[in-house]
């Protein structure tokens, strides 16, 4: 059977060109390091770590990481808490770093402030800082970014450090019925009819700690060793998904591009173009394939990111933070990415 992608579909060199979850963008003019804070907590009695956990609409946004001249959702938030705290803009550290036109309804991220800045956020009303935050952000936020939660962190957090899995779906519709504009910007529409079981079994022998990198776009010094702890194919028979083909995709952590190179073997198995053992045996060849195109950003949601009991916070950063550093380096050099 012919190997070539339908249009709509997924393809090897997508437009953005980035990972699921992002390398950062280049160090923004005047913050000489724009990279997250090592620390392991915002602890100190001049300092409040805070955490915010954030959704937002990807599609008109180049992805998370601030990068110049380009509108990005750390930019957009950066720029609100300055305004807010009237000052220089704060650095966040976030789970996962998204790409172009990705979407997330769970995303996660601390920021530290001074206590007098956090303290001062009521002004004269009765509401706790948190609560005050998030609705002053209310009024100077874009209305594609929305904070939803600020509170104090727990002792030793870090969004991205002390983070268990990050949990994301990735949406198509293969019938026409099914083709709404109202929905267009996240879900991808393909023209041939998918055999979702097939998908399905195609994914299963690639749970599990495996060397991903036939899925991942390389980098320099970073492993392609991550822990699939679930990836699925369904399609709901209710809800509002209801019709849809739908991906529920956690790990501990996503290499570039990893997410939507999985999709792309996917769609290739539920077209009929490769059969159902292929996603298997590109695994086992650790060697990227066209056939595992890269599928377009805009179906992809990050839905969740689960951290450990607060008691376990700081030990289970200090063991990520131990090889992260060295292996997956977060380079101000590389351009958006990640998911």
């Amino acid at each position: 059977m012919s190997d070539a992608p339908t249009p709509d579909a997924a393809r090897p060199d997508a437009p953005s060109g980035a990972p699921d979850v992002a390398a950062s963008g280049p160090t923004p003019p005047g913050r000489p390091d724009a990279r997250p804070s090592t620390r392991p907590d915002g602890e100190g009695d001049d300092v409040v770590r805070v955490r915010l956990d954030l959704a937002y609409q990807g599609t008109a946004f180049a992805g998370w990481a601030r990068q110049p001249g380009l509108r990005t959702v750390q930019g957009a938030v950066e720029d609100g808490l300055a305004t807010l705290l009237r000052g220089p803009a704060p650095r966040l550290t976030v789970a996962g770093r998204t790409d172009a036109g990705v979407h997330a309804r769970g995303q996660v991220a601390h920021v530290d402030l001074e206590r007098a800045q956090w303290e001062a956020l009521p002004g004269r009303s009765d509401r706790a800082p948190g609560d005050a935050l998030v609705a002053r952000l209310g009024g100077v936020l874009p209305g594609d970014v929305v904070v939803r939660r600020a509170a104090p962190a727990p002792d030793g957090f870090d969004a991205r450090f002390s983070a268990l899995h990050r949990a994301y779906t990735y949406r198509i519709a293969d019938d026409p019925v099914l083709r709404d504009p109202l929905r267009r910007e996240w879900v991808l529409w393909t023209r041939r009819p998918l055999d979702v079981a097939a998908m399905d079994a195609a994914v299963r022998p690639l749970l599990g700690v495996r060397d991903f990198a036939a899925f991942c776009k390389p980098r320099p010094g970073a492993t392609t060793i991550r822990e699939l702890q679930h990836l699925s194919w369904s399609r709901p028979a209710d809800g509002p998904d209801a019709g849809l083909v739908v991906a529920h995709v956690r790990a501990d952590a996503f290499c570039h591009n990893m997410v939507r190179a999985l999709v792309g073997a996917s769609l290739a198995v539920g077209e009929g173009r490769r059969d159902v053992d292929w996603p298997a045996d590109l695994l086992a060849s650790r060697r990227r394939d066209a056939g595992a195109g890269v599928v377009p950003a805009h179906g992809l949601v990050l839905e969740e990111v689960t951290y450990p009991p607060d008691a376990e916070l700081a030990a289970r950063a200090d063991r990520v933070r131990a090889v992260r550093n060295e292996e997956d380096v977060w380079d101000d050099r590389t351009g958006p990415g990640a998911g």
